[in-house]
């Protein structure tokens, strides 16, 4: 039994996607930020930097199935998800700021790096599984589903945009721009109250309509069972498939967003306005999304939805960087070349982003599959097993850019413009092969995924009625109401 029946109210879908400002906060930091910080900043090895950022995901990706069990079998007054979103949010925040103020103003050693990194991604799964599972709680409808996660991503990149806006525009606005060690730490104490309070404010926006007594109280929690629950989720064919083209998503995804500041600032050469623009820029982007999901997913569904939007981000993105490979692009750092590529990047953005809404949504259709199959809804449990795939490919992706940064032999504090060509060339051609391979790899898993909004409208149909089958036999005399 869905929270609720019919329409979500638009109040209700604001409050739910405002929980996710954290997540764009925390995304925006990994994936535009950490690398260059703690390479060009503090000095510290790209590679190292790479390997720790990808480590902490891959060990956060293992306890996730945890939280998501742990969220599945909470059973209070306030429900199963809401405890989580109350306690987590407050060392979250002091997580995050540690981050950007190591202890003595110095780079960290490898392993302090990873334990942080660690901190910050378990606290901040264990405000967003939760979060995130509620989706298919609070409605079954196809649509109004899809609806929830757009809000839920327009606040992620809201977050992230607005933090990109801070750096900019208040904290790095000197002449080194996010090269200076000024700001970073001021900047990591704004980004932990965004955190925290978007959290915290979306569950008491929800709490009335949330807050309630599980139906049945659930199994206890057991080890072997958090776990066995997610191989059995890798043992649903949809999800399989899912799973298998979210992750070539997933790593390009990730490789995008960390190496972007390397190729803003030594390839396309921005200066301090270009980098001023680059989020509004993204903005365009998630608002072109915004408007375009919902038509796109009832024209041509969730999985063609998702395989056309990566094809058109990888074939678009690519696109200037041939360009400036073959001679026929404007002058690098010129205002036409980066008006220019600002163009391609809001096409290729835009489709990267229906990519990605798309494949969350389909996750939501996955539960009312195993629901039929084995009797049993285990929102968390799948949502754990895809933020598993997510972290793990996004880790390897993140990994890839600092081996890219490494191969290109890109030295520590580098001067932009001073870089030699073959560096340039190095890091672009790598870069752009990547993109292409795991484009044409996704499109190929997401476009066969099985459930059509026909069959998984049938199956909510067929378990409603079930359902009622199971109620009047309980109450033959129609007594209980």
């Amino acid at each position: 039994m869905s929270f609720i029946a019919g329409p979500v109210p638009l109040r209700f879908k604001l409050v739910h996607g405002a929980g996710a400002l954290a997540f764009g906060v925390k995304d925006s930091g990994f994936a535009f930020f950490l690398l260059i910080f703690y390479n060009q900043v503090l000095g510290m090895d790209a590679g190292l930097v790479g390997a720790a950022l990808g480590l902490a995901l891959i060990v956060d990706a293992l306890i996730d199935p945890l939280i998501g069990h742990l969220s599945d079998r909470t059973y209070t007054r306030w429900g199963r998800r809401l405890p989580w979103l109350y306690i987590a949010p407050v060392p979250l925040a002091l997580a995050w700021v540690l981050l950007w103020s190591p202890p003595g103003g110095e780079a960290p050693s490898f392993w302090g790096l990873f334990a942080t990194c660690v901190g910050v991604r378990l606290l901040l799964s264990a405000c967003e599984v939760p979060s995130v599972a509620l989706v298919p709680e609070i409605t079954a409808d196809y649509d109004e589903r899809t609806t929830l996660f757009r809000f839920r991503y327009l606040a992620g990149w809201g977050g992230g945009l607005l933090m990109m806006v801070l750096a900019y525009f208040v904290f790095m606005r000197g002449p080194a721009g996010i090269l200076s060690a000024d700001g970073y730490a001021g900047w990591g104490i704004a980004g932990a109250l965004v955190m925290a309070l978007s959290v915290i404010g979306s569950a008491l926006g929800q709490h009335s309509t949330i807050a309630a007594l599980p139906p049945s109280e659930p199994p206890p929690f057991r080890w072997r069972a958090a776990f066995a629950e997610i191989r059995e989720a890798f043992s649903e064919r949809a999800f399989v498939i899912f799973a298998a083209g979210a992750l070539a998503a997933y790593v390009s995804q990730g490789l995008t967003f960390s190496i972007s500041q390397y190729v803003n600032t030594f390839v396309w050469r921005f200066d301090a306005t270009g980098f001023q623009l680059f989020p509004l820029v993204l903005a365009i982007s998630a608002i072109t999304m915004f408007v375009i999901v919902s038509p796109l997913h009832r024209r041509f569904g969730k999985p063609a939805s998702a395989a056309g939007g990566i094809i058109i981000s990888a074939g678009v993105g690519v696109v200037p960087y041939a360009l400036m490979m073959t001679g026929v692009w404007p002058t690098l750092g010129s205002g036409l070349s980066t008006g220019l590529y600002f163009a391609f990047v809001i096409v290729s953005m835009t489709g990267g982003i229906v990519t990605m809404i798309s494949a969350s949504s389909m996750v939501a259709e996955i539960v009312e599959a195993f629901q039929e199959r084995t009797g049993r809804r285990a929102e968390a449990s799948f949502y754990a097993g895809n933020w598993l795939v997510q972290k793990c490919a996004t880790g390897a992706g993140i990994f890839l850019s600092g081996q890219i940064v490494a191969a290109a032999e890109i030295p520590d504090k580098a001067v932009p413009g001073a870089l030699s060509a073959d560096s340039i060339t190095v890091m672009v051609l790598l870069y752009g092969a990547l993109t292409v391979v795991l484009a044409l790899w996704t499109a190929w898993f997401l476009g066969r995924f099985p459930i059509s909004r026909a069959d998984h409208e049938t199956r909510v149909a067929r378990l409603g009625g079930k359902a009622l089958d199971e109620a009047a036999r309980a109450d033959p005399d129609g007594s209980i109401t």
